[in-house]
């Protein structure tokens, strides 16, 4: 197993303990919905609440680098934090499940996909295409629109998932994201 599949593994495996719901979004699900890149990092989203974090970095079993008041201070402002696995660097953030209907929804539509890495094969709830697809076209928004990395992931996924992609869900998101000019874009780019 890869340094980073373990790395992965202990953290899910934590949370599960920890009876902590998650998903897999940006960089990682950008890749098994369209095309692999390397990245030394990974995003979830996790539906953590204050009261779980004791348990929580008690289950991660020192193998991470992980403020627990650095968390609590996260989740209650809304905002990520990162953890670091100790033997790797690998740098994991976890993003907190907001209230917001665009992210309720996403987060009730993950799926379940096996994920191949370092050989192994691990099954995670990763972002659907198409939440993976908004996501990113905010990201690239926010950032102002220069980052080539986000558009090509969002060209990756368009490119793999074609005529798949749910139409109608990205555009009603689209509009309440304020992305419709950049989804038409990214589509008619396919």
């Amino acid at each position: 197993m890869s340094d980073f599949a373990q790395a992965l593994h202990v953290l899910v495996e934590a949370l599960g303990r920890s009876a902590i719901p998650f998903m897999i979004g940006g960089s990682m699900a950008s890749g098994v919905h369209g095309i692999f890149r390397t990245s030394l990092d990974a995003a979830l989203v996790a539906d953590m609440h204050p009261g779980q974090i004791a348990r929580f970095v008690q289950e991660l079993g020192g193998k991470f680098y992980a403020d627990a008041g650095m968390m609590r201070d996260a989740l209650k402002s809304g905002r990520s934090f990162n953890l670091i696995h100790l033997a790797s660097s690998y740098k994991f953030d976890l993003f907190p499940l907001l209230s917001d209907a665009f992210q309720q929804s996403q987060f009730s539509r993950r799926e379940m996909r096996d994920i191949v890495l370092g050989g192994e094969t691990l099954a995670l709830p990763v972002a659907t295409a198409e939440d993976t697809l908004l996501m990113k076209l905010a990201w690239y928004r926010s950032g102002g629109e220069v980052s080539e990395r986000q558009w090509n992931d969002v060209r990756g996924i368009v490119a793999v998932q074609q005529q798949r992609l749910d139409r109608e869900y990205l555009g009603k998101w689209a509009e309440y994201l304020n992305i419709t000019d950049l989804v038409d874009a990214a589509l008619a780019a396919a």
